[in-house]
């Protein structure tokens, strides 16, 4: 069950937390692409926000299983911390490169703050769903 949690969490998290940061950089003028895109991605042509979404929940299950056990402020920087290098990580060295997409210190360091800030909302939602890390075995 906490699996499936960790799913909700990430997937949440991105259209609350990513998707809403994201929004305040359009807003900003520091992004040309809005957020939220309904865009249809291959293969099943469903909307790019949800494949990001999707995505962003099996990243939540992958920090569940990383961070899971930590409690107080390791639990919340862990998030932070995990959750901005690693979908950036990832993206900017594999998805990036893949789909013919500029990689720059512009991109890495909004990649950063995105996915950091995610980070903290699947630490949130993971919490609001009574998510706690097992009991010592002491």
């Amino acid at each position: 069950m906490v699996w499936f949690k960790a799913l909700i969490a990430g997937f949440l998290a991105t259209l609350i937390f990513h998707q809403g940061l994201f929004m305040v950089f359009y807003l900003g003028g520091m992004v040309p692409v809005a957020p939220f895109n309904l865009a249809p991605v291959p293969p099943f042509g469903v909307p790019a926000v949800v494949s990001l979404a999707f995505f962003g929940g099996l990243w939540g299950i992958v920090l569940w299983l990383i961070l899971g056990r930590l409690a107080g402020i390791g639990f919340w920087l862990g998030h932070v911390l995990l959750g901005a290098i690693g979908p950036t990580a990832v993206a900017m060295l594999v998805v990036f490169p893949m789909k013919g997409l500029d990689v720059s210190a512009q991109t890495w360091v909004g990649g950063l703050m995105l996915n950091g800030f995610w980070g903290l909302g699947v630490a949130m939602f993971m919490r609001l769903m009574g998510a706690r890390a097992p009991a010592s075995a002491a």
